[in-house]
């Protein structure tokens, strides 16, 4: 019993991290929206939250709860862009990573 627990529960986790791990550009394009802190909210919800929660508590990513207040925002697009540890790069492009960023850093 505790091995077929402990299998689904990595097996969730790896397909949580598949999920939050995929990196294909034809699916990351800029939506063209402009950059605003509500665009930044919305966007976060569609491709952030999976990995980061929808409260930004953390959850396979580290909690966001007060990442403003140790990264600016420049700094919050750079990872955005460039990812780290585990998280890939380029996960939103343009005005779309741009509006996260904003939104993140308003996070203190």
């Amino acid at each position: 019993m505790k091995k077929l627990l402990f299998a689904f529960i990595t097996g969730g986790m790896l397909l949580t991290v598949a999920a939050c791990g995929s990196n294909n550009n034809s699916n990351n394009k800029d939506s063209g929206e402009p950059v605003s802190v509500s665009n930044g909210e919305k966007l976060f919800k569609q491709s952030c939250a999976t990995c980061h929660g929808g409260e930004l508590e953390g959850i396979v990513g580290p909690s966001l709860k007060k990442v403003g207040a140790k990264y600016s925002e420049k700094d919050i697009e750079n990872i955005i862009h460039d990812g780290r540890g585990s998280m890939p790069s380029g996960v939103l492009q343009g005005n779309d990573a741009k509006s996260v960023a904003k939104w993140l850093a308003t996070k203190k």
